[in-house]
């Protein structure tokens, strides 16, 4: 809790006491109270105690000790791309993917100086990159910070109002600070997908649309990587999403992070992950869950 800015760590407290209560409707995310993923475990699930953690690894560990029922964690943004840390996270984590949310997201500047002076704004990463435009515009320079309403209570403990953070609208009520920008957006399009985490996944019974994603390495041999994806080609299987990354500095092992429509019980996808399978080295399957929005 020490790691909050002091004007959050209040809110923090309360919050971690209520959860504590009862860890079975508990939803552990990442960041101070106000951020994106504060927000998207109220929308996803409405009768939650949303437990702040200040990192991705603290979310996941509330899960795995039990002081959570699961966890809500971004993935991807459709303007500034993939949550990197989360494609290594993800597999060590011992937890299964149970469910997808996505997010419009709309973001405030807030401070306690007039637009006019600020010269730097606060905030995760990812919001930055997602309003990189609007700032440079601005003149303002980018400062990164692990979390966006994290950002806005460091702002309020600072006072400078120079220093601006870029968050959710509501932090700024949280932290007592003035809104001096509103709806900022690179993009009308700007949605973060977020997916559930939980110790146990759940049998897919029942109506889809389905998703299963799944993550693989193939055998390091010329066209490995066209062999195991002609699977899903020839079983009519959709496959949403690829993306390779690499695990440690040798940059001879390439792994593959796969999102692909419908269940591995379903004929297609099941021969399609036995094609996978035999021209990869593993194949591990981190959850199969329904699709919150249709893809196509």
């Amino acid at each position: 809790m020490e790691n909050f800015p002091a004007p959050a760590r209040a809110l923090v407290a309360e919050m971690t006491a209520a959860a504590a209560a009862d860890p079975a409707r508990t939803v552990a995310f990442q960041g101070a109270p106000g951020a994106n993923s504060h927000i998207a475990a109220r929308e996803a699930f409405p009768d939650c105690l949303p437990l702040p953690c200040f990192d991705f690894a603290d979310a996941i560990d509330a899960v795995r000790d039990f002081r959570a029922d699961c966890a809500i964690i971004p993935i991807e943004n459709s303007l500034h791309g993939r949550v990197a840390d989360m494609h290594f996270l993800l597999p060590e984590s011992g937890l299964v993917i149970t469910g997808e949310h996505f997010l419009g997201i709309r973001y405030a500047l807030m401070g306690s100086g007039p637009l006019a002076g600020v010269r730097e704004a606060m905030s995760h990463p990812q919001a930055l990159g997602q309003c990189r435009l609007w700032l440079r515009d601005h003149g303002i320079a980018p400062v990164a910070y692990p979390d966006t309403a994290g950002a806005a209570a460091l702002v309020a403990e600072r006072d400078d109002p120079t220093l601006a953070a870029l968050a959710p609208p509501g932090a700024a009520a949280l932290y007592g600070l003035d809104t001096l920008a509103s709806d900022i957006a690179d993009a009308e399009h700007n949605t973060t997908r977020f997916v559930v985490l939980a110790r146990e996944g759940h049998e897919p019974v029942g109506d889809g649309p389905w998703m299963t994603t799944l993550i693989f390495e193939v055998n390091n041999v010329p066209a490995a990587l066209y062999k195991a994806m002609g699977g899903f080609a020839t079983n009519g299987v959709n496959m949403t999403k690829l993306e390779s990354y690499q695990r440690g500095g040798s940059f001879a092992a390439t792994e593959f992070y796969a999102d692909v429509e419908g269940r591995p019980s379903d004929p297609g996808l099941g021969r399609a992950l036995a094609e996978l399978a035999f021209h990869s080295k593993w194949v591990r399957v981190l959850g199969t869950y329904r699709q919150a929005r249709a893809r196509g």
